[in-house]
């Protein structure tokens, strides 16, 4: 049994922020209006507002004049405590064609979590655009029928987000091809291909400058319109449920992220169900430079109940047609680095790796992204 290096801590920690954040989903939407009455601004200026700490250690609205200057996060940390991701507001740029809205920019000191990277959302409302390059070893037997594999699949996709008010935004995510490099059995059941794509909505709950927290629930769908060959277009598609959180953390120098998932196929004869759990924790080592470590758990609910004897499943690249993967666990960890040469683009690099005997396909990852964020 390999030992779970990070796998306590990170489930303590999200476990004890669960109830504070879910705590912010009470506050009404006409208490949000009263606040913003009480310091006569409208709420439209409160949404794009800078913040900045009083002395008494709580924030203030300044006027959008201040947009792109650094602003603190005094109602956590105090007056010497500042960070650089600047609060200025929303509509320093232009909506794109009058229709997609810019990223919000109170949270450029979070960055995107990399494990899970078809299902863990960030929990932002952003417009970006982001290209993943994975690189995946296959375990050499796959099953407890120890199906011959072996070798690797990889994968180039291109995700997108876009904004489309200042809260909702509409996903793309998977959307790419895959190139089998896979040998034993597996090489006569998968080969290169486009991947399935995937497209939903995610919608901003709470969003809280001042305590740096965020609450953001969606649902997408992903159309069987893959290569059948590369094991894409299988029934009739699926969709997924989630709920995905942050919290700012050591006065915007660390972060945690983490996610609840439910995949659940239209054709459950053809794909199997499953939840995940996702968590994400960073720490800001210089202002550019972030270490992250993520871990990543999976549990099949059904079987693809006309499916094949896989005895696994497909982690989040596949939803194989497998008739005997029910009450099956993963965990996967990852550990990385983010690069962040301006406040609208990100560099990521993680290597992913399971802790749990049962290793589905995944006998290690590497993952590469880029994001172009507006």
């Amino acid at each position: 049994m390999r030992k779970w290096l990070f796998v306590p801590p990170m489930l303590f920690l999200s476990l004890a922020l669960l109830p504070a954040v879910m705590a912010e989903t009470q506050l009404s939407g006409d208490a949000l209006a009263e606040n913003v009455a009480n310091t006569n601004i409208s709420e439209n200026i409160f949404d794009q507002a800078l913040f900045q700490p009083e002395q008494d250690n709580r924030t203030v609205l300044c006027s959008c004049e201040a947009c792109d200057t650094p602003c603190g996060v005094g109602c956590i940390c105090g007056d010497n405590c500042q960070y650089d991701g600047g609060c200025g507001c929303l509509t320093s740029r232009c909506p794109l064609n009058g229709l997609i809205k810019p990223s919000d920019r109170c949270f450029d000191d979070f960055i995107s979590p990399m494990i899970n990277f078809v299902h863990f959302e960030d929990p932002r409302t952003v417009t970006e655009i982001r290209p993943i390059f994975v690189h995946q070893n296959v375990p050499g037997r796959l099953g407890p029928g120890a199906i011959p594999a072996g070798g690797s699949v990889q994968l180039y996709a291109m995700h997108f987000r876009a904004a489309l008010t200042d809260r909702l935004s509409l996903v793309g995510v998977k959307d790419g091809y895959i190139v089998d490099k896979t040998g034993g059995t597996l090489d006569n059941l998968l080969d290169d291909g486009w991947a399935a794509v995937t497209a939903g909505l995610k919608y901003n709950l709470v969003r809280d400058v001042c305590k740096g927290r965020l609450v953001t629930v969606g649902a997408n769908y992903e159309l069987p319109v893959g290569s059948q060959r590369a094991l894409q277009d299988v029934g009739d598609g699926e969709f997924h449920l989630y709920i995905t959180l942050g919290q700012r953390l050591l006065c915007g120098d660390a972060h945690f992220l983490t996610s609840f998932g439910y995949r659940v196929p239209v054709n459950d004869n053809l794909q199997t169900t499953s939840v995940h759990w996702s968590n994400h924790i960073d720490f800001r080592l210089t202002e550019k430079t972030y270490i992250f470590t993520e871990v990543a758990w999976w549990h099949w609910t059904d079987d693809a109940t006309n499916g094949t004897a896989l005895g696994v499943a497909g982690q989040d690249l596949f939803n194989l047609s497998a008739s005997n993967v029910a009450g099956n666990d993963l965990v996967t960890q990852s550990v990385g680095v983010k690069f962040k040469p301006c406040r609208s683009t990100e560099i990521g690099i993680a290597y992913e790796f399971p802790l749990t005997d049962f290793e589905d396909i995944i006998e290690d990852r590497f993952i590469v992204d880029l994001i172009f964020r507006y």
